[in-house]
C-alpha cells in the first residue's frame, strides 16, 4: 500500500517504532491478527489514536477483523525505511561508542555498522565485536567507498561540531548525534539529536509531577 504524500506529524512518527516493536513481539508469540481494541490495551494508546495514526498511511485494518499482524509489521517497517539495509559508522570508540557497536538489534533492524572511527592511536587497528576501529584520516574515503548513509557521533561537543563540517561534503544522509550540541548542517542531511541529559531531566520532572510536587 502506497504512503500518502502529505506531511506527517513528528508525534505520529515517534509512535511508529513503538508500534513496530509491539507487532514484532506479537509475531514472536505467533499472533496472526489483533483488533484495534486489544492493540490499544497492549500499547497504552487509545484505539482511536491507533486508527488515526495508521490512516495517515492509508489504513491497514479491516472492520470486524482487525489488523493482520505480519502485514502491518512489514508495512510499518517499509514506512520507517527499515525494509532495506542502511550502512552506518560510529565516530568515537569510547565506552558509549563501543556499547552502540555491540547492540545486536541494529542488525535486526537493517542498520549495518561498518566501522568505528577514533583519533586515539591506542585504539586504532583494534576490533570490537568484529568491527574495526579506523583512524580519522580514513573517514572521507571510507564513507564514499562503502556507501555510508548514517554517522553516529559519540564524541565531545567541540569534536561533534568539527565533524559536522567534515561530514557535510561526504554524501552522508543522516547524523545520529549523541553530543550535547546542535549541529549546523545542510537540509539534505537529517540530524537526530539524542540528548541524554535532557532525557533524564524529563524523567526527573515526571517523577516530581507524579508525586504532586510540581509548582
Amino acid at each position: 500500500m502506497e504512503t500518502q504524500e502529505k506531511k506527517i506529524s513528528q508525534a505520529i512518527i515517534q509512535r511508529l517504532p513503538r508500534y513496530y516493536r509491539y507487532l514484532g513481539e506479537l509475531l514472536s508469540a505467533d499472533v496472526d491478527r489483533i483488533s484495534s481494541g486489544d492493540f490499544s490495551k497492549l500499547m497504552g494508546v487509545t484505539a482511536s489514536q491507533i486508527r488515526q495514526d495508521l490512516n495517515n498511511f492509508g489504513g491497514f485494518g479491516q472492520q470486524g477483523y482487525g489488523y493482520n499482524v505480519k502485514n502491518l509489521y512489514e508495512e510499518i517497517g517499509r514506512i520507517l525505511g527499515i525494509d532495506r539495509v542502511h550502512n552506518v559508522i560510529i565516530i568515537g570508540a569510547g565506552n558509549f561508542g563501543r556499547a552502540l557497536a555491540g547492540y545486536s538489534d541494529f542488525e535486526k533492524r537493517g542498520f549495518s555498522i561498518k566501522a568505528l572511527f577514533d583519533k586515539d592511536e591506542q585504539k586504532v587497528g583494534k576490533t570490537f565485536g568484529g568491527i574495526q576501529i579506523l583512524p580519522m584520516d580514513r573517514l572521507r574515503s571510507f564513507i564514499e567507498e562503502n556507501q555510508i548513509e548514517i554517522a553516529a557521533l559519540t564524541v565531545p561537543k567541540h569534536s561533534a561540531i568539527e565533524l559536522a563540517d567534515i561530514l557535510k561534503d561526504t554524501g552522508i544522509k543522516g547524523i545520529w548525534n549523541f553530543a550535547h550540541t546542535d549541529l549546523d548542517v545542510p537540509d539534505s542531511i537529517v540530524v537526530e539529536n539524542v540528548h541524554l541529559s535532557e532525557s533524564i531531566m524529563r524523567l526527573s520532572y515526571n517523577i516530581k509531577s507524579r508525586n504532586g510536587s510540581v509548582k
